[in-house]
């Protein structure tokens, strides 16, 4: 059996439903509605053949994998390193200064200049270099089954275009991760494949 790798974005949160650029731990909890969507998330995953389950630091993705775990009697090992990009001084803010000036870092990495940063934030060097090293962790640690990791969207998105052989800039600028949707990776002999893309195959 090959390691299959499913990063799941979190279920929805108050600075969701505000779209507030909200990235630091821990940050808020999933709402009522959130709540739900971890319920279904469980619910779809039940069947699937999980050996472990991973969280970031923040409280939402540790709510999202909760149910996840619970299904299948695992823990929630909360993980360093797969937390959201850090947005620096655009935290907390929704307007559309503060959107277009994390739009147009965030298509800088996506393009291949990993070096920009979020103003007073992370650069895309940092965010690969950190992120990296907890799926390199993963890797180590489960040669076979399926891991799911609870995760944010931006990270998502970026992380896959840049480890897997069939993610260019065009599927990974091509929307918001829903709350609660996955990608999901297959490990390779030299990297990882993308398998699907928010429950599409590819």
């Amino acid at each position: 059996m090959t390691l299959r790798l499913m990063l799941v974005r979190h279920g929805e949160t108050s600075a969701n439903v505000k779209h507030v650029l909200d990235s630091r731990p821990p940050g808020p909890p999933l709402t009522e509605l959130g709540r739900r969507q971890a319920d279904a998330l469980a619910d779809r995953l039940t069947s699937e053949p999980i050996v472990a389950i991973y969280a970031s630091t923040a409280i939402r993705t540790q709510e999202t994998a909760a149910p996840v775990a619970e299904s299948h009697g695992l823990p929630v090992e909360v993980l360093d390193g797969v937390h959201e990009l850090q947005v620096g001084d655009l935290e907390g803010r929704s307007d559309a200064d503060a959107l277009a000036a994390f739009g147009d870092v965030f298509l800088k990495w996506t393009a291949g200049d990993l070096t920009p940063s979020m103003p007073g934030g992370e650069s895309g060097e940092q965010i690969l270099e950190r992120y990296l090293v907890a799926i390199d962790k993963i890797r180590a640690d489960h040669p076979d089954g399926l891991v799911v990791v609870a995760t944010h969207g931006g990270v998502i998105r970026l992380v896959t275009e840049f480890i897997a052989d069939n993610v260019g800039p065009q599927l990974a600028n091509a929307g918001l991760i829903p709350n609660t949707g996955h990608v999901l990776l297959r490990a390779t002999d030299d990297g990882w494949h993308c398998v699907e893309w928010t429950g599409v195959d590819i």
